[in-house]
């Protein structure tokens, strides 16, 4: 950066939204938006951010971040618009529940010395959401025959259907609802296994549909007892096929052909030289 250019901050980028968002002169698209047409764009560029962070491709991983900024930007300058919030509150707000949630970083020194108790985090978290509850309930009472709290009242409908089943699974294990070991878990996806083959059989789509849905399920319950992310593992997943299935369409064109123009057999034993290839690089 030349010394005439000053560093730029979150308060431009605001400006910048808030030009766009100024109406006659502002854009005609970024006028039309709200927050139900930002938030898929939202939730992509969260994606891109983890994919170019699992590429180790940083350059990309400095663009992705700064077009997931722009998504808490718009928001915040929706809300603003309408009177809620600004992104002062947004930064705000994020700031004070950080401080919060690190009495051994941030508190006093008893609190500095006693160090980070276990469950701590959640034992605050759960503070907060009793705090919110009842601010909620004094701006707006609810009816007096309201449903008892749950315990997975706080994992959000929208989120990936693979992450919200783990999400889901680990607040009923913090209630005691969990196996003890992986083995259970296997022995649960077997049988699920041999459910979904009986409806395969029986050729109800339906029924299927519903047993294919409780495999992935229990392969997410896996993922958790295994400490692994079932996103983060299925995303490799794909790499890992796109990979090779490039490996075997550069060998058909390098013999004339197509992938079109070849046929399974052909292509799976390509896909095995490919595997092997990656199997001798691995060394």
């Amino acid at each position: 950066m030349t010394a005439h250019h000053k560093p730029l901050s979150l308060i431009d980028l605001a400006e910048v939204m808030s030009a766009l968002r100024t109406p006659v002169t502002g854009c005609p698209w970024d006028l039309e938006q709200t927050f139900q047409t930002i938030a898929p764009y939202t939730i992509e560029e969260a994606y891109e951010v983890a994919d170019a962070i699992a590429r180790g491709d940083l350059a990309d991983l400095k663009d992705e971040l700064g077009d997931l900024l722009l998504q808490v930007v718009y928001h915040s300058r929706i809300a603003e618009e309408q009177g809620a919030f600004a992104l002062g509150d947004v930064i705000a707000a994020v700031t004070a529940k950080m401080i919060r949630r690190h009495p051994h970083v941030f508190g006093d020194a008893a609190q500095r010395s006693a160090g980070a108790a276990n469950g701590f985090w959640e034992t605050i978290k759960a503070e907060e959401k009793l705090l919110k509850a009842a601010e909620r309930e004094r701006i707006n009472p609810a009816p007096a025959a309201t449903a008892a709290a749950s315990a997975l009242d706080d994992v959000p409908a929208a989120m990936p259907a693979l992450t919200r089943a783990v999400k889901l699974q680990a607040k009923a294990a913090r209630v005691g609802f969990d196996w003890p070991s992986v083995q259970p878990v296997l022995d649960k996806m077997r049988e699920e296994i041999a459910e979904l083959e009986v409806e395969i059989v029986h050729a109800d789509k339906q029924k299927t549909a519903d047993e294919f849905g409780d495999l992935i399920f229990v392969m997410a319950n896996l993922a958790r007892h295994l400490d692994i992310d079932p996103e983060a593992a299925l995303r490799a997943a794909n790499q890992k096929f796109t990979r090779r299935f490039h490996g075997v369409e550069a060998l058909l064109r390098a013999s004339g052909k197509e992938p079109a123009q070849s046929n399974l057999a052909e292509m799976d034993a390509l896909w095995d030289e490919v595997k092997e290839r990656e199997k001798d690089k691995a060394g």
